[in-house]
């Protein structure tokens, strides 16, 4: 990057700016793509991201690279449109007149559009990061995209980020104004102690103290319910109006899912003297915060050793 082009840019030279950018301008134009999963968003998104990086050059410092910094205003601009798009329909769904015979199933992501070779070109040849886990060509694949537009925004970013293009964690999190910790180590003192300490709080029914737990960008999901909530506000009120609505009262006995605590949940039966469980309960951690709780139903705690009712709660 020549010095000489970020001053000129920085004193609103448009020429210059562009000449900055332009070697980057298919690879992220690629990167909005398997984000957003539609050519037409990913157009949109890319333009949206040179204005952005026009308008704020100002605050590139330099401590990055340019193109770190325009994956991380594009990749803002992408979860910005994300947002948008879930107040409104993508797309309406059409429907073909094709006599009695049903489909074999409805698709999900009706949005998805196909992607031209022709804007590849220079786009997923260079050598990705360090992190990179899939091959640069297989991340652009139309499955590759599907699978992605079923994540959540966020984790559809970090995948992007961090798998396809190499990004370390610590430039994602950055990337994306986020804290990046790991979990605490398995069974280590810090781990018992979140993990007692949202028992406490689930037993005494204190929303409060759960809430304090949760990073500010927990996700709340139930498989195979397609219902997920996102963020303290949310995951805050779904558990006062369902979990701890008024007189429940709860018992959670330990145990572990792929490698992360886990609970069998029993909530208090008034007409009698047991618990009823009601599925089970997955934490993903980060640092000694909560990121991500994922309820099971009943059918999953028997594989766990875990019964249906416990006596004397």
């Amino acid at each position: 990057m020549s010095a000489d082009l970020m001053d000129l840019a920085r004193r609103g030279d448009s020429e210059a700016f562009g000449e900055l950018v332009e070697p980057y301008l298919r690879e992220l134009q690629a990167h909005c793509y398997r984000i957003l999963g539609s050519t037409e968003d990913a157009e949109d998104a890319l333009q949206e991201t040179l204005l952005s990086a026009w308008r704020g050059l100002s605050g590139f410092d330099g401590q990055a690279s340019l193109k770190s910094w325009l994956y991380r205003v594009a990749t803002n601009r992408c979860l910005d449109a994300l947002r948008a798009l879930r107040r409104r329909s993508r797309v309406d769904p059409v429907m073909l007149d094709i006599g009695p015979r049903e489909p074999t199933r409805y698709g999900e992501v009706l949005w998805l559009q196909p992607y031209p070779d022709v804007l590849l070109e220079g786009a997923i040849d260079r050598t990705p990061g360090p992190e990179a886990r899939y091959e640069a060509r297989e991340a652009i694949s139309l499955a590759f995209v599907t699978a992605l537009q079923l994540l959540p925004p966020r984790q559809r970013a970090v995948l992007v980020l961090k798998d396809v293009l190499g990004f370390r964690a610590s430039e994602v999190a950055d990337m994306l104004d986020a804290t990046h910790e790991p979990a605490p180590p398995p069974g280590s003192a810090a781990e018992r102690e979140i993990v007692a300490r949202l028992a406490r709080a689930y037993e005494a029914g204190d929303l409060d103290c759960i809430v304090e737990l949760l990073t500010d960008d927990v996700r709340l999901t139930m498989p195979p319910m397609p219902l997920e909530y996102h963020g303290r506000e949310l995951a805050a009120s779904f558990l006062k109006i369902v979990s701890l609505r008024a007189g429940r009262t709860f018992r959670l006995v330990p145990t572990r899912a792929n490698g992360q605590p886990a609970f069998g949940f029993y909530v208090h039966d008034p007409h009698g003297e047991v618990g009823r469980a009601t599925g089970l309960l997955v934490l993903t951690l980060s640092g000694r915060r909560i990121s991500a709780l994922t309820h099971f139903d009943n059918s999953m705690l028997p594989r766990f050793g875990l019964p249906r009712m416990l006596p004397r709660l």
